[in-house]
């Protein structure tokens, strides 16, 4: 039986504490922006568009994935406790909301800067999935987004949350933040070999349309062994979120293929 009693503390020095989740969530940023970095040094673009446009994206993603989780999933609770709006470190971030938080950062810099963004778009989503997996990694160690009752032999006992410690009666529960964090990284992989296989070659916006349709159709999937958030049915919360994303990147494609006719 694998357990999960990680103490999702993992540095407190007094006034000041450290998480797993912090850690993961920077990890995932700083290898963002060397992968960005990397991107554009080949495509000969000014790598100093990288820093800026980086901490523009860091602090939009950061808020659209805040707001979407207080809007989408909690919104009585947080209008009941303001303050917990602010307590970031309790978890609670919305990879919906964080895509929306990222697109409408990008509109913000291209109207503010005069920037032409469109032509960046597809290299700016290839790193996406990788700062994913690692803030699903930051779940994991927070026991936060948990899996369903499972009896498959790779289910997780989180022990902070069912402390029962007799292995005959300790729930186990899908790992759905790993499941996850592996989908989210072999779609990195995925846009990754795509983009450098057909560069040159692939009309604008095809890896970001196709990031849409693989991460939010797995990300779809992945709920059905999921604890449901709100919206209780046939489908969760997080699945009524991911169509939408799903709908948009088919339609591009279907609207692509129509203009190669």
């Amino acid at each position: 039986m694998l357990v999960n009693n990680i103490d999702p503390i993992l540095l407190n020095l007094g006034s000041f504490t450290i998480r797993w989740y912090g850690l993961f969530l920077a990890l995932g940023v700083v290898l963002a922006i060397l992968i960005y970095t990397k991107l554009f040094k080949e495509k000969g673009y000014k790598v100093e568009l990288v820093y800026d446009l980086s901490i523009w994206l860091v602090i939009g993603g950061l808020i659209g994935a805040r707001l979407g989780h207080i809007v989408f999933y909690n919104l009585e609770y947080f209008l009941k406790n303001p303050i917990e709006i602010f307590m970031i470190h309790h978890g609670g971030l919305a990879s919906h909301g964080m895509t929306i938080g990222l697109l409408l950062t990008l509109l913000l810099y291209k109207k503010i800067k005069k920037i032409e963004l469109k032509k960046y778009i597809d290299l700016l989503i290839i790193p996406i999935p990788i700062l994913a997996a690692f803030i699903r990694m930051g779940n994991f160690f927070n026991s936060e987004i948990i899996g369903k009752p499972t009896e498959l032999p790779w289910g997780v006992h989180f022990a902070r949350i069912n402390p029962t410690i007799d292995s005959n009666i300790a729930m186990l529960r899908h790992p759905s933040q790993i499941y996850e964090a592996l989908l989210a990284l072999s779609i990195f992989f995925i846009l990754y070999f795509v983009y450098k296989k057909y560069q040159g070659r692939l009309p604008q916006l095809f890896i970001f349309n196709l990031f849409l349709v693989l991460y939010f159709s797995t990300r779809f999937l992945v709920e059905f062994v999921k604890e449901r958030h709100t919206l209780e049915g046939v489908l969760s919360m997080g699945q009524w979120l991911s169509i939408p994303f799903v709908i948009w990147g088919i339609w591009w494609f279907v609207m692509q293929r129509k203009k190669d006719v």
